[in-house]
């Protein structure tokens, strides 16, 4: 087998363990009310099934993130999935309302430490300019579209089967992915110059207090939100003046990278916010059942797909980054403005379909070309840091935009979509900011390569 084959097997090994993680994210929203009816769990209580996980896994990306930078980055995936299928065992046989939120905090933890690191793995693994593109592509898809697969595999398998099998279907994929991580992808050793112990451990609690904030009820927000705040202003302090810090702050003199940021935190706010409402909204005014949400979603996944794995790199090396997401943000913005519009005897042809293409189409433009944004600044020895400030944006965006839409619902589902269609438009405009100087240069290496 060739180095280049070698390297592109990596890459799905690689896309394997990120399916499963972002599976994981939606799969168990279709479960929920078997778990609630089979545990006995209050309405608030159940929420704690889905925060158990997005506390720890996007307070940990970060972390985990600059540890494959200062240890070795294959290390840190391995031990994330190894984490992440045991955990995956625990809750599949579980049998109580506290065992099984324990182990879904132990899944985010072994999530973030698994998803961290991909970026950075790809871009060291592909630096040709044409090839990063392209498995940026592939994993954009990978990580964009596994939310819509997640509903139509939840609801087959709590329909055929029951809940605990949404869980157990990790346990042979999370054995099978490590073994073959080991074997193919690249052994590498971090550049270890010290770890940030106190860094570490501010920037950790000011994202688990920040995540706690936004996902618990409305009368608990106060005092996490402060103490957010004020941990992160010890954070940028202390990295201002520590010798080997966690987070180098100059890599946000760079707008590019700082700009891309934005953009993904208020675009995933938005897009994947809307996921979840969507989903109520399907079930609640539309009357689908589990099985026919998951396809009335899975456009979305088919034409990302398409386009990311076939045409993203050659649009990309044509048109730029930085067009590619103004392009698509705006055709995203489009999809949720048109699904505000669906009414409660709507048609799924003429109303709720035309969407779904939107959306798919759009994120299939934008989430590629923002990742390849994201990292078009980053060198060898911050990739993992790259890799981890990008998927903590996105984390920490969608359980932001899920809490915001999840509230404004209550309101009416037209407010939430309104809302998400007008984050979306702000990361649009975020988008557009970006100096077309760097990314002009970047598009004339894509086309000379």
């Amino acid at each position: 087998m060739s180095l280049s084959d070698r390297r592109w097997i990596a890459l799905l090994v690689l896309c394997a363990g990120m399916l499963m993680i972002i599976l994981d994210v939606t799969i168990v929203n279709v479960a929920l009310p078997a778990i609630q009816a089979e545990l006995g769990f209050t309405q608030s209580g159940l929420a704690w099934v889905v925060n158990a996980y997005l506390i720890p896994f996007g307070s940990l990306l970060l972390l985990a993130g600059r540890l494959g930078d200062l240890i070795s980055r294959r290390g840190v995936f391995v031990a994330g999935l190894i984490v992440f299928t045991a955990a995956s065992a625990l809750c599949g046989v579980a049998g109580s309302q506290q065992m099984l939120i324990a182990a879904r905090f132990l899944q985010g933890v072994g999530g973030a430490a698994t998803s961290a690191v991909i970026l950075g793995m790809i871009v060291t693994m592909f630096p040709a300019p044409a090839e990063q593109a392209r498995a940026i592509g592939v994993y954009s898809f990978v990580a964009s579209a596994g939310g819509a697969v997640g509903l139509l595999l939840g609801g087959v398998l709590t329909s055929a089967v029951n809940w605990h099998w949404i869980f157990f279907v990790n346990v042979p994929v999370g054995v099978a992915t490590v073994l073959a991580a080991r074997r193919l992808i690249p052994h590498d050793r971090g550049h270890g110059r010290g770890a940030d112990v106190l860094g570490a451990a501010l920037i950790t609690g000011a994202l688990m207090a920040g995540v706690y904030a936004v996902v618990s009820g409305s009368s608990n927000k106060l005092g996490p939100g402060a103490l957010a705040i004020i941990l992160l202003g010890a954070f940028v302090v202390r990295e201002a003046t520590a010798k080997s810090p966690l987070v180098p702050l100059r890599i946000f003199r760079s707008r590019t990278l700082t700009c891309a940021n934005l953009a993904q935190l208020t675009s995933a706010a938005g897009m994947f916010g809307m996921f979840f409402v969507g989903v109520l909204y399907c079930q609640h005014v539309l009357g689908y059942g589990a099985l026919r949400i998951g396809l009335a979603f899975l456009p979305v996944t088919v034409v990302m797909g398409a386009l990311s794995l076939r045409y993203t790199e050659k649009l990309i090396s044509s048109y730029g980054a930085r067009r590619l997401v103004i392009a698509g943000l705006a055709l995203v913005a489009g999809g949720l403005a048109w699904f505000a519009r669906v009414p409660a005897d709507g048609s799924y042809a003429t109303d709720v379909l035309p969407s779904m293409l939107l959306l798919g189409l759009g994120g299939g433009l934008a989430f590629p070309a923002l990742a390849a944004l994201a990292m078009s600044d980053a060198t060898p020895e911050d990739a993992g840091l790259a890799s981890g400030v990008f998927s903590t944006t996105a984390e920490v965006g969608s359980a932001l935009g899920l809490a915001v839409l999840a509230t404004l619902s209550a309101q009416g589902f037209r407010t939430s979509f309104v809302a998400a269609t007008v984050m979306v438009l702000v990361a649009l405009g975020i988008a557009a900011s970006i100096s077309s100087t760097r990314t002009k240069a970047a598009e004339r290496e894509l086309v000379a390569a």
